[in-house]
């Protein structure tokens, strides 16, 4: 039963593998509806020959990476269950010390270990794609020092979580999903304030915007907004990629607005102040807290779910599994199963909920702006910059796309610049 649950499980996998391959790279049409050639969404008005085919080849196979990389760690947990890798590290956290902390931690280290070790395959695959299409300019000590802080970082984080979890579950089988949720609010609020100070300089140096001029020009636009801001930060993003970007992270006072250096290296001032209108709006419309709620309100379903499925799978293949009960740390790879599907299977909804507040704040940018021109180039040039696709197809776009995609802003905008073009 074990050898083919194994069997099972491995060759749904390679057919999901293969359903995805032919769907990427044979079924799915990324070209553009004829309504919209030659406008300024085409990229062959912005884009060259070269870079029209690199394009196309650089997000086929990121894609494919993106719909592998999930399940990928779903069977690998499977197998540790299935083929009692969970049993022998407990089995030796025990056999360590007699402390049930410290076992847990124990534990939790040897699963995270082998984690990294089956996922890296992948996320170097990943690595190697960025800098072959000259996406990354990272050198493989300073990815490799990346990786190395997401790991102790998780680890730490669930050396937090896990222990409270699995005592909660011992304490009360039926409402730990609950209690773990009610704990989980303050926790997340927490570490989204610790963001900004904490987290993010472990990675990049984040300094106050250099460019006084252009720094006085973003303090305008944001104080036309009614944004207390003070500072502008930038990032040193260069050495690392040839990507743009921005963002706004952290909660409260630790909120910022955040520039990266390749942005302000390939684009002018007009350009900039756009894509600042544009985080400028999240703040305004105080998006950060509605995905806050959102996430919270998520994860309350997703706990219930999680505890709900556990129980079942336990109660139906707990002995092929090799766990005695959920409330047994044996239990935790199939947590983890449980709950990156629920995520996977969410992210269609919350992917259309971040394209909405997107959406809104690109109206709001060139509202504010008034410059068509500026937003349409600097979206080209994101587009240019990082290789992406225009058009890309619907299953990337549900499960992948937290933006909308270049087509729909880029000809949004052109409708902004011909509507008002006429008012004139």
């Amino acid at each position: 039963m074990v050898r083919k649950m194994g069997v099972y499980v491995v060759l749904a996998f390679v057919l999901y593998g293969l359903f995805f391959y032919w769907y990427i790279f044979y079924f799915s049409e990324s070209k553009l509806p004829f309504e919209y050639a030659g406008t300024k969404a085409d990229p062959t008005t912005f884009l060259n020959g070269r870079e029209l085919m690199l394009s196309e080849e650089y997000s086929k196979i990121r894609n494919l990476l993106f719909f592998l990389s999930t399940p990928f760690e779903w069977l690998f947990y499977f197998l540790i269950l299935l083929f009692g890798f969970s049993k022998a590290f407990k089995r030796w956290a025990e056999k360590s010390t007699k402390y049930r902390l410290l076992q847990i931690a124990i534990y939790l280290i040897w699963l995270s270990f082998f984690a990294f070790l089956a996922t890296f395959p992948l996320n170097y695959i990943s690595y190697s794609l960025s800098k072959t299409y000259h996406i990354s300019t990272q050198t493989f000590a300073s990815w490799m020092k990346d990786e190395l802080i997401d790991f102790w970082i998780n680890y730490g984080t669930w050396l937090i979580i896990v222990p409270v979890l699995y005592w909660l579950m011992k304490k009360s089988q039926k409402r730990w999903w609950l209690y773990g949720w009610l704990l989980s609010v303050p926790f997340t609020l927490f570490m989204m304030f610790l963001q900004p100070v904490v987290i993010d300089p472990l990675y990049n140096d984040f300094y106050p915007l250099k460019n006084k001029e252009l720094e006085t020009k973003i303090l305008t636009l944001a104080d036309k907004a009614e944004i207390p801001a003070k500072h502008v930060f930038e990032v040193n993003m260069a050495d690392k990629t040839n990507a743009l970007n921005a963002y706004v992270t952290g909660i409260g006072s630790n909120a910022r607005i955040v520039l990266w250096d390749t942005t302000l290296n390939k684009l002018s001032d007009n350009q900039i102040l756009f894509i600042m209108a544009h985080e400028m709006c999240h703040y305004v419309e105080k998006h950060i807290y509605f995905g806050i709620g959102g996430y919270l309100l998520l994860s309350l379903l997703g706990l219930y779910l999680t505890y709900r499925l556990m129980n079942w799978v336990v109660v139906r293949w707990g002995k092929e599994l090799r766990i005695a009960d959920v409330s047994d740390i044996r239990s935790l790879p199939l947590f983890f199963i449980v709950l990156s599907m629920l995520l996977f299977a969410s992210s269609p909804l919350t992917n259309l909920a971040s394209r909405y507040e997107e959406t809104r704040a690109d109206r709001y940018a060139i509202e504010m702006t008034k410059n068509p021109e500026a937003a349409i180039t600097s979206f080209q040039e994101l587009t240019r910059s990082g290789l992406s696709q225009v058009n890309p197809p619907l299953l990337v776009k549900i499960f992948r796309y937290t933006h909308p995609s270049m087509l729909d802003r880029i000809s949004k905008l052109e409708e902004y610049e011909i509507k008002h073009q006429n008012k004139e």
